[in-house]
């Protein structure tokens, strides 16, 4: 008969075995974090993501599933790290560490600390972390205890509870291999005292440690006392799922002190409670344990009688249990938590992609950019490199023009027979050319050079038509001659046409005048003669002049146009007849900025 009712009691619970019990509070911590996590991915707020993963964790922590917590505190520092957060990343490193040690997976707990040490913004931190990687490597249980009573002295300093409970428990576990016995207790007892107020599940660990160590040692008196007094706690009498937990955690302390009726009324009493607050398995579990001892002391009719009550109050107490509920709960939450994860990463995903486009399209628009300004300087030189070309071109071609009309005058000289005069002629004309040729590679010379060239020319123009005109030079004195620039023969060609179209054709002599002088920002060039004027001079041009392109005047209007290009002079140039056709009045006018 006992046998049936056992059958028929785990056929009812098998479906319900597979669950942990839960109570509603680890429901409600699970929802708030899959809300805060939602609301972060919502926003795509990535520090938010990792604050909610890190609460998470902890969360797992707090109810011993340390693999879950290593999980998501593992998340939690891929994105740290890739926000550069190092505050945050050294704390989750920590507790990462703290995690492994829990399981038990002590090679990668001592990286980890290494690694939270190495971060660690302050000495206090440092200290902690290196002396964690220095107690699980040391080789002795001395080095051990060296390296957390180090921790107790920096914690104790900065009043951190929760670091200096744990502390205290790993020196109690020292204690206990070095056999010191009173050291041991007093660690424990210190331990409990710190986390009840602060940690009451790390209270409840510490409080098992020590019942389990007073029990080993025979101490059964003190392990019930100990038991009792968690009894009495707050967090414990608040939570009568934990309640009847520690109550048949006092009902084994008495059967291996070998007292079965004071555990059998102390299971009776958390069977009680199971039943009244809905607590399915702990019910189950206090069944259990007293009919192993009913079956010790041969009393098979009150088994009988407890399996009877169990499974006629069976369908009430699942009614009540809301532990199945808070499971599925749990469950829904955690895939909910998993989708929101999944959901990151799509987003993520996306924005990588998005990012990837921008910056490549950026990427092309500023290499396009790049080649058209390359393209543009490019050009830009070569505009530069052909005007400048173009300008010498024009600059050397006065030389051959000018070498050819000097060579006429040489050639008259001859012609006429008057040696002495061509030799001096060319003697001046020498020199004249010298200054010319070593002036012909630059775009300015100083005007003191230009001056002598200027000179040079009209004496010897003076030597061929002495009976046709005099002239005269006038510079103004505030001109620093040697430190003003001026393009290198662009005067010359205005005075040659000044003689050879003008004044030589008077019958009378006549008068020519060049004028240099500061007017404001400029500089004004003046050329000024008596003849007959440029619309006489076309009139008494042969035909075989007419059809010849004049190249002098030409070529000099070229070049200034070019020297405006290149060099933003502002020269200007004004060619025009003087009143009642007396002569020509050419002006040009540099800019000295």
């Amino acid at each position: 008969m006992k046998l049936v009712f056992k059958i028929l009691f785990i056929f009812i619970l098998a479906a319900g075995n597979f669950c942990t019990a839960q109570d509603s509070t680890r429901v409600t911590q699970a929802y708030k974090s899959a809300v805060r996590l939602k609301k972060a991915v919502d926003n795509n707020d990535n520090k938010g993501v990792a604050d909610s993963y890190v609460g998470i964790a902890n969360d797992y922590y707090n109810q011993g599933n340390y693999a879950k917590s290593e999980e998501f505190l593992v998340k939690a520092r891929n994105i740290y790290k890739n926000l550069n957060d190092k505050k945050n990343l050294e704390s989750v490193t920590r507790k990462i560490a703290q995690s492994q040690e829990k399981q038990n997976k002590i090679t990668p707990a001592i990286s980890n600390y290494s690694m939270a040490a190495d971060m660690s913004y302050s000495e206090k931190s440092k200290a902690v972390n290196t002396n964690d990687a220095a107690r699980l490597s040391a080789p002795t249980t001395e080095q051990k205890a060296e390296a957390i009573q180090d921790n107790i002295n920096i914690t104790l300093k900065d009043k951190d509870k929760g670091n200096l409970a744990e502390s205290y428990s790993q020196m109690a576990d020292i204690n206990i291999q070095q056999k010191n016995i009173p050291k041991a207790e007093e660690n424990l007892n210190n331990a409990y005292v710190i986390s009840k107020k602060e940690a009451p599940q790390q209270a409840l660990e510490i409080n098992r440690k020590l019942t389990d160590f007073y029990v080993e040692n025979r101490n059964f008196e003190k392990a019930i006392e100990a038991k009792k007094k968690v009894l009495k706690e707050d967090f414990v009498k608040e939570n009568s799922q934990e309640k009847v937990n520690q109550i048949q955690e006092l009902a084994d302390i008495y059967i291996k002190k070998n007292d079965p009726e004071e555990a059998v009324v102390l299971l009776k009493n958390a069977y009680g409670i199971a039943l009244e607050k809905g607590h399915t398995l702990e019910a189950q579990k206090s069944v259990k344990k007293l009919d192993s001892l009913y079956n010790i002391s041969g009393n098979t009719g009150a088994s009988v009688s407890l399996y009877r009550d169990f499974l006629g109050k069976l369908p009430d107490l699942v009614s009540k249990d809301r532990s199945l509920v808070d499971n599925k709960i749990l469950e829904d939450t955690e895939q909910r938590i998993s989708q929101l994860e999944k959901e990151k990463e799509l987003k993520d995903a996306l924005i990588r992609k998005k990012n990837v486009f921008n910056y490549s399209l950026i990427g092309a628009l500023v290499l396009l950019t790049g080649l058209i300004v390359f393209i543009f300087r490019t050009l830009k030189k070569v505009q530069i490199k052909n005007k400048k070309i173009a300008l010498q071109s024009l600059r050397r071609e006065m030389n051959p023009h000018f070498i050819f009309n000097s060579l006429n005058s040489v050639n008259h000289f001859i012609a006429t027979n008057n040696e002495l005069e061509a030799n001096q002629y060319l003697t001046k004309f020498s020199k004249l050319m010298r200054g010319v040729m070593e002036n012909s590679t630059k775009d300015f010379i100083p005007f003191q050079q230009e001056l002598d060239l200027l000179q040079n020319y009209l004496a010897l123009e003076k030597t061929r038509f002495a009976d046709k005109f005099d002239y005269e030079i006038e510079v103004d004195e505030s001109l620093n001659m040697q430190s003003l620039k001026i393009p290198g023969m662009l005067i010359q060609p205005f005075l040659e046409n000044a003689v050879w179209h003008g004044l030589r054709y008077r019958t009378e002599k006549g008068f020519l005048k060049l004028n240099v002088e500061k007017e404001t920002r400029h500089l004004k060039i003046t050329v000024e003669d008596n003849g007959i004027g440029i619309e006489e001079s076309k009139k008494q041009k042969t035909q075989h002049q007419k059809t010849r392109e004049g190249r002098g005047m030409k070529n000099t209007l070229e070049r200034i146009s070019l020297l405006n290009d290149l060099y933003k002079k502002e020269i200007s140039c004004s060619i025009k007849d003087k009143e009642n056709n007396s002569g020509v009045l050419v002006t040009i006018k540099i800019n000295l900025t």
